[in-house]
């Protein structure tokens, strides 16, 4: 970190979760506070950790991560959330923590580290590739039963 006012941390309270929602809510809109807490105690259970960057005692970005084994990405870390804070935005605390969680990855056993974006966030898809070299290579396809 450049700051001594800047960490990152693994979230594992009831308390950091309920900090952290008003931040996750930006990138799913869809959740309420409850329905966050009853998925996360879920998500855990499977291997779910949450991290965030925190600035002056203030969470400006989360990662949500697990760990994943499949036959293309082998062991791999994969990111189910990744958001900073509308107001924190452009100051690269996205890539602070992406790059944490690239050396944590490493450190855990991971040969890659993967995620998924929404076709229209174009911008999103921009900094992945321009900004921290990942290769788009596949589409992600799902179906509502």
């Amino acid at each position: 970190m450049n700051s001594p006012n800047e960490s990152i941390l693994e979230l594992t309270t009831i308390d950091q979760w309920v900090q952290a929602f008003p931040v996750m809510q930006q990138l799913r809109t869809d959740l309420t506070e409850k329905s966050f807490l009853d998925l996360l105690h879920e998500m855990r259970k499977e291997g779910y950790q949450l991290f965030s960057l925190i600035v002056n005692n203030q969470i400006v970005s989360l990662a949500g991560i697990g760990f994943r084994t499949n036959f293309y990405n082998k062991r791999h870390v994969y990111i189910y959330d990744l958001v900073t804070d509308s107001s924190h935005r452009s100051y690269g605390y996205g890539e602070k923590l992406l790059s944490y969680i690239h050396h944590w990855s490493l450190e855990n056993g991971a040969v890659y580290v993967a995620l998924e974006s929404g076709l229209q966030r174009t911008d999103a898809h921009r900094f992945y590739e321009e900004k921290l070299d990942y290769d788009k290579w596949c589409y992600s396809f799902r179906r509502t039963l």
